[in-house]
């Protein structure tokens, strides 16, 4: 059965059996109708995943792969902050009128700074440092930019990478990464997570001549919404199938080349989507 499944339904659990309930407290999120959203949650919450022996994605309720990496490149690759720049509408409620969404994610990414090779921004200083450095401990990348977070419409929950290039003993280079995130709203957003970013190791991997390696995925806030409890539930008790076999179109060596048409999966079998999950802003 799926690994991802596995991590998703003991994770889930752990939040509903032993997290802190927050209703009655004072929290920020809104539902639709101007109430409060409260949550179950769990600190530090740590979960692992070996991309060399199976790709993470979840298998009691499908995960549409291509719009998920088309979001992550939208961030990594194209350095955007604009929705009209996405194939999803999951932005749109903190987009202004132009579509922007401030000074956050791919804005970030964006930036450049100056180094004695050159002049990079996040994503290219990342994918130099892989390719010339492997084995640096520098290799990270931060959207958590506090002198800018009054000019964000929405402050980045998966904020920071850190990767890290290991060797085995024969030879193999395996890329590593560490994704932080503040906050997640497991219910609609820890698949897409996991999917997207396992996707970007492989995508990095491949551009810089290294294998895919672990992913630790480590989230200080993860939650379940009090209106997802009963959804959560319902999904953590489905059938669990076998991890499907990822595909990366093998002729793209160049980051800024891959399309979401550039991954497939092989044999993926689901259970049905949940439809009309309520989203707190």
């Amino acid at each position: 059965m799926s690994y991802a499944d596995d991590v998703f339904v003991d994770m889930c659990r752990g939040i509903l059996e032993d997290g802190t309930d927050t209703r009655g407290q004072e929290v920020r999120p809104r539902w639709d109708d101007g109430s409060k959203a409260y949550t179950i949650k769990k600190f530090g919450v740590v979960n692992r995943y070996d991309l060399s022996k199976e790709f993470p994605i979840l298998t009691v309720r499908p995960v549409p792969l291509k719009n998920a990496v088309d979001e992550m490149l939208w961030i990594w690759q194209k350095k955007s902050h604009n929705v009209n720049d996405l194939r999803s509408h999951i932005w749109d409620s903190w987009a202004d009128g132009d579509g922007s969404i401030g000074k956050a994610y791919g804005y970030q990414m964006g930036k450049k700074a100056h180094y004695a090779e050159g002049d990079f921004d996040q994503t290219d200083r990342v994918i130099y440092d892989l390719k010339h450095n492997p084995f640096s401990r520098r290799i990270l990348t931060n959207m958590y930019v506090h002198g800018d977070l009054s000019q964000m419409n929405l402050y980045p929950c998966a904020y920071s990478c850190t990767f890290n290039v290991t060797q085995d003993q024969d030879g193999a280079r395996k890329l590593n990464v560490i994704l932080n995130q503040r906050s997640q709203d497991v219910l609609t957003a820890n698949g897409w997570n996991v999917a997207q970013y396992a996707v970007l190791v492989h995508m990095l991997a491949q551009t810089c001549g290294l294998e895919a390696g672990e992913m630790v995925h480590v989230i200080a806030d993860a939650h379940i919404y009090d209106r997802h409890v009963d959804m959560v539930k319902d999904l953590i008790s489905r059938e669990r199938h076998p991890a499907p076999t990822f595909r990366l179109n093998p002729d793209v060596t160049d980051f800024y080349a891959f399309t979401p048409e550039d991954v497939s999966l092989e044999n993926y079998v689901t259970g049905p989507q949940i439809k009309n999950i309520p989203v707190a802003v």
